[in-house]
Order: structure tokens, then sequence, then C-alpha cells
């Protein structure tokens, strides 16, 4: 006796070939397959909320704390954004940074560092508004 999830597989997999068939019959080429590799880097990223002073925000930002954050080692690459839009409404976000790293044990060092521990301890000079920190590993796909 086939079990229910061995039969739906089966007959998943019947249809998945005579879709092929139809599709090298017609000339319709088949949909591009996706290919998913190991996790690439991990990332780290902080949400600020709108901050009491906008413009002190930016400026403080740009001018004091990236320098900051620019020292932690191992840290691959950064970006950041004042422009964060919603796709509907308004955005619950005044600003967004991202940072790469190798992997989480890379960044959990980078953060423990002295330099880390400056760029953390720093946040309350311009972040009046809050700010919320994730962090993933990041997986690359190519199709």
């Amino acid at each position: 006796m086939v079990s229910r999830g061995v039969s739906l597989a089966l007959r998943y997999a019947s249809l998945s070939e005579t879709l092929a068939e139809v599709r090298r019959a017609s000339g319709v080429p088949s949909p591009p397959t996706l290919i998913w590799t190991e996790v690439a880097m991990h990332k780290l990223v902080v949400l600020y909320s709108k901050p009491a002073d906008p413009d002190h925000f930016r400026d403080y930002y740009v001018t004091s704390h990236l320098p900051l954050v620019m020292k932690m080692p191992g840290l691959l690459a950064w970006r950041y954004s004042f422009d964060v839009a919603a796709a509907n409404g308004q955005a619950p976000y005044f600003a967004v940074f991202e940072a790469d790293f190798a992997d989480a044990a890379a960044m959990a060092a980078s953060r423990a560092s002295p330099q880390g521990q400056r760029a953390a301890a720093d946040v309350v000079n311009y972040a009046t508004g809050g700010a919320v920190i994730i962090h993933y590993p990041v997986q690359d796909g190519t199709g």
C-alpha cells in the first residue's frame, strides 16, 4: 500500500513530466530553475524610528557614528539610507543600516570588540526615536 504523501509525490512527479513534455512539444521554454547555495554571509540590520530632531540624526550619523562603525573588525560591507519608504502607507522607520559579516561568529566578535562597543554606546547620541536591531544568515540564490 502506498502512503498518501508518496502518492501525492508520485502524482506531482507525473504531472511535472507531463508539463515538461507539453512544453517541449509546443516549443515553450521551461521556467528557470532556482539554485540555492550555502549561506553566503551574515547580515545585521538596524531600523531607526523617527527621531526628535531628524536633521541632527542625519548630521551626527554621517559625521560621527559611521566613522565608528567603519572601524569594527570583520565588517565586510555596509550601507544605509534615510529614504525609507513603505509599499503602502507611511514607513514605520526613518532610516535603515545594513552590515555584512562572513558569519554569525564574525558579527558577534565585531559587536563585542571595543570598536563595536563604542559604536553601540554611541546610538543614544542621535537615535532618540529608538532602534530595532535584527540579524540573520543570508542565502544566495541564482536563477
